[in-house]
């Protein structure tokens, strides 16, 4: 049996918020494994287990550039360690340049742009220098860079910490900027059920059956209750499964909504600012005991 330590069990509170003893009480089930753990939790509590997915645990912006024609263009993420600092001028200025320059020059990836020209040096050397005159650490996170089958479309929201670049393949200029706006407070994790890797379908099979099998449901039926309850999760997860957020009836899914305007999406990218990175949360009455003990261990 695998010892259950005290940050483990504060390790997954912080990924599902669930309490401090039935964290304990899954660890304990699940033999140390965080992530069997955290599937019990959700068996136990539902959707209260899963906050973590959608936790902005760090600070900066999302920057987009698009060309004039809509055919070439990027989005990246620039993080910092505070918000007062992500709406500075310079840091934002840094984050649109990069962005501009992910689009024009295609670099490979993060260490390509660092190397490329800006102003009068390179990106890295422009992020050093800001670095050391603000005096707290900033970084380049993540980029995609988008050659258009159609033309693409974005939308910035909530500061610039939700950022959106599609692909629209015919409609209008309104369809486009509904659908950027879709992704963004809708937030689908791929464009189709195809986009959705096998992992998360067989966690949400699993979770369904057990959720089933606790509530006392048939044997026999919990296959078929297992997958009504993906093919419901996909439409929840999939952009062409969700229903458009301004559906005057509510219940007309971005697919149809596709059909009606004679259009399609060939991709889509949303960044979310500091989406899966830990934020360090700094307890200062812990801080404080502790140098109260160093000190009292020097005497």
């Amino acid at each position: 049996m695998a010892a259950i330590t005290a940050s483990m069990v504060a390790e997954l509170r912080g990924k599902t918020d669930a309490p401090m003893m039935e964290c304990k009480k899954a660890l304990t089930e699940a033999d140390g494994d965080m992530v069997k753990a955290e599937e019990i939790l959700r068996v136990k509590l539902g959707n209260k287990a899963s906050k973590a997915a959608t936790r902005i645990a760090a600070e900066g912006i999302v920057a987009v550039s698009i060309s004039a024609d809509g055919q070439q263009g990027a989005i990246i993420e620039v993080n910092s360690e505070t918000d007062f600092v992500a709406k500075n001028d310079e840091f934002i200025a840094l984050a649109n340049g990069s962005a501009a320059l992910v689009a024009e020059k295609n670099p490979a990836d993060v260490a390509a742009l660092s190397a490329l020209p800006m102003g009068e040096g390179t990106v890295e050397s422009t992020r050093s220098a800001l670095v050391g005159k603000i005096g707290e650490n900033m970084s380049i996170r993540r980029f995609v860079r988008f050659e258009a089958k159609g033309k693409l479309v974005s939308y910035i929201h909530g500061g610039a910490k939700v950022g959106v670049v599609v692909d629209v393949l015919g409609g209008d200029e309104q369809l486009g900027k509904d659908l950027a706006m879709h992704i963004a407070a809708s937030k689908p994790k791929s464009l189709d059920a195809s986009g959705v890797s096998s992992d998360l379908l067989d966690t949400e099979r699993r979770v369904a059956i057990e959720k089933a099998r606790e509530a006392g449901k048939p044997e026999a039926m919990l296959e078929k209750i297992a997958e009504g309850t993906v093919q419901k999760y996909l439409k929840d997860v999939t952009l062409l499964g969700q229903v458009f957020v301004k559906a005057a009836d509510g219940k007309q899914t971005i697919e149809q909504l596709l059909k009606e305007k004679g259009a399609s999406v060939a991709a889509f990218t949303l960044f979310i600012v500091g989406e899966g990175i830990e934020k360090k949360v700094d307890d200062f009455a812990a801080e404080v005991a502790a140098q109260a003990a160093a000190a009292a261990a020097k005497k």
